[in-house]
């Protein structure tokens, strides 16, 4: 099961970042497409629900499909 977060709000990032945790391995919305993250889930990164991940994207302007297109750990 993939579970979303947002990270704390930036200067950089003023509505945060979104994250995607699954099967143990977490990975970053970037402007290529999902970026692993190496180590732990950013530790103030609060989790959100589909629905709120959908409208991050939306408010960001990111395809709401990149929510399915999760890469699988190796």
């Amino acid at each position: 099961m993939t579970r979303f977060l947002r990270t704390e709000q930036t200067m950089a990032f003023p509505h945060g970042r979104l994250i995607a945790s699954h099967e143990g391995a977490n990975y970053v919305l970037a402007p290529d497409g999902w970026d692993h993250l190496a180590g732990p889930r950013p530790r103030h990164a609060m989790f959100v629900t589909r629905e709120e991940a959908e409208d991050w994207c939306e408010r960001e302007g990111w395809d709401l499909h990149l929510l399915d297109e999760i890469p699988m750990p190796s």
